[in-house]
C-alpha cells in the first residue's frame, strides 16, 4: 500500500472514529423521586398530565408530535397565564397535515411554539416541568396529546418526580432540538 493510500486510509479511519466519539452514549441516572404509570385504556392520563402541568411553578416544556387535546392545551394556557414560562415544540408535518390541532389556540393564549422539521418525524412525547425547580418532573411515553390516545389506543405514560437528572437530560435534549426549530407561523405551517 502506498503512503499516500495509507495516509488516507488513516484519516478516514480517524475521522470516523472521532464521529463515533462525538455520538452521545445513553446516560444512566440515580433512581431518585417517585414514577407514577398509567395506562390506557382505563386510566386517565389526560387529568393525570393536566394536574401535573398544574403544579409547574417556573417552567413547562413540552414535545409533541400529535396534539389535538383541549383540556390540555387549555392547561398550558393557563400556567402561561399564571407566569410560568411555557413553550412547545411540535413536529412540523403534524401540525400541516392535523387540522383539528391546537397549536394556533396555544399561539393565541401566549404559548410559544415552534415546529421541528429536520427530521422525518419529531416523535417525541415528552413535558419536561420545573428542571431547574426543587420538584422537577418529566412526563414521557407513549401517549400523544390527543383524544384518541386517551379514548382509543392502547397508549402508557410515565411520569418521574424529584429526579432532577433525568429532568435535565430530557431538558438539555429539548433545547437541542428546539435550536433545529423555526417559530410558528401560518407560513411555517404551509
Amino acid at each position: 500500500m502506498s503512503r499516500r493510500r495509507f495516509a488516507m486510509c488513516a484519516a478516514m479511519l480517524a475521522i470516523a472514529l472521532a464521529g463515533a466519539a462525538a455520538m452521545a452514549a445513553p446516560r444512566t441516572f440515580p433512581a431518585t423521586g417517585d414514577v407514577e404509570v398509567a395506562f390506557t385504556p382505563g386510566d386517565a392520563i389526560d387529568r393525570l398530565v393536566i394536574a401535573t402541568i398544574d403544579r409547574a411553578k417556573s417552567e413547562v416544556l413540552v414535545h409533541a408530535y400529535t396534539f389535538t387535546h383541549r383540556r390540555i392545551a387549555q392547561a398550558l394556557v393557563a400556567a402561561k397565564r399564571r407566569g410560568v414560562a411555557v413553550t412547545v415544540l411540535a413536529d412540523r408535518e403534524q401540525a400541516r397535515s392535523v387540522p383539528q390541532n391546537v397549536l394556533p389556540d396555544l399561539v393565541a393564549g401566549g404559548v410559544d411554539v415552534w415546529l421541528a422539521g429536520k427530521f422525518q418525524a419529531a416523535h417525541n412525547k415528552v413535558i419536561v416541568i420545573d428542571a431547574d425547580g426543587a420538584h422537577p418532573t418529566t412526563i414521557t411515553g407513549s401517549f400523544n396529546f390527543t383524544i384518541a390516545a386517551q379514548r382509543h389506543n392502547a397508549e402508557n405514560v410515565v411520569v418521574l418526580r424529584d429526579n432532577p437528572a433525568v429532568a435535565k437530560a430530557y431538558r438539555d435534549n429539548w433545547r437541542r432540538l428546539k435550536a433545529a426549530a423555526v417559530p410558528w407561523t401560518a407560513e411555517a405551517v404551509r
